[in-house]
């Protein structure tokens, strides 16, 4: 039972790492003078050759099963969807918005868990889910397909959805693989379905320091970062890392007002107080359970 505790609070401790990391990835998609289609496809691409590399140093195996390469690869394709849709909500509007609509992930988690892994929802996670959607509600300025905000919005909810299957998905995998390697697989697949649509456009011509800021997104933020994040599923519900993951948003507004002198609006820094709220409730009862 205490060791049962000890892992639990590991895994939530690596959780909080990786979301940490995750929340300085929307600032990149103003620092870096590309198309989100393009700094997706760096991303991905530099994040799957450094796991590569870190694997074969480590001498460790790339094997998986071919059933299991099909789901990995499908993984990747809504990989590549969450994180194009992601980067191109930031550049719609603001770092603070794309991250705020992402964060209503957890509210899919919460209704998708239980159809999956056919679990029932506690209510304190129900309640949580829809405090961040009221969070995310709370900061869209205008409900018009005119406002570019309210496109932002939408693409960060698609992002958002994308997440919440993907979270699925590797709650799965982390019963059967570690996490560098599914980490590998998803973002090598990733890489490889979204190079036909970067040589169609053409779009993927960095300059030097472009090149700079796509390897330290692509090894820092997300390498490192989402094998972190998968491997502290392994000891805990999905619902409870997705609401954990919700902390991105508070890094990514906090990182954007530092590094970009973005001040958050009223909408903006209500929306995440509540959501921060949910996520420091929900931390501490699952601490205590």
């Amino acid at each position: 039972m205490e060791g049962d505790k000890r892992e639990k609070k590991r895994a939530l401790a690596s959780v909080n790492i990786a979301v940490l990391l995750f929340g300085l990835a929307g600032l990149f998609a103003k620092w870096i003078a590309l198309s989100a289609l393009a700094i997706a496809f760096g991303r991905v691409l530099f994040s799957s050759l450094a796991l590569g590399i870190f694997r074969l140093t480590g001498k460790r195996g790339f094997r998986v099963s071919g059933k299991e390469l099909g789901r990995l690869a499908a993984a990747g394709a809504i990989l590549a969807l969450h994180w194009w849709a992601f980067l191109a909500s930031v550049q719609l509007s603001t770092v603070a918005v794309g991250t705020l609509t992402f964060a209503a992930f957890p509210l899919f988690v919460t209704l998708l868990e239980p159809l999956v892994f056919r679990q029932k929802p506690s209510k304190k996670s129900i309640l949580a889910a829809l405090t961040i959607l009221l969070g995310v509600i709370v900061t869209v300025p205008a409900f018009s397909f005119e406002n570019r905000m309210f496109r932002g919005v939408l693409t960060g909810l698609l992002s958002a959805l994308a997440y919440a299957v993907l979270t699925l998905m590797n709650k799965g995998f982390a019963s059967r693989l570690d996490g560098a390697l599914t980490a590998i697989y998803e973002q090598a697949s990733a890489a490889l379905l979204l190079l036909p649509s970067v040589l169609a456009t053409g779009c993927f011509r960095p300059a030097l320091p472009d090149l700079g800021l796509l390897l330290l997104l692509g090894v820092v933020t997300t390498a490192l970062a989402h094998t972190l994040f998968i491997s502290g599923l392994k000891a805990l519900p999905a619902r409870t890392a997705g609401i954990s993951s919700s902390l991105e948003t508070v890094y990514g507004i906090l990182f954007a007002l530092l590094l970009l002198g973005e001040v958050p609006s009223l909408r903006e820094a209500l929306g995440c107080a509540i959501i921060l709220g949910a996520v420091l409730v929900s931390q501490l009862t699952e601490r205590e359970a």
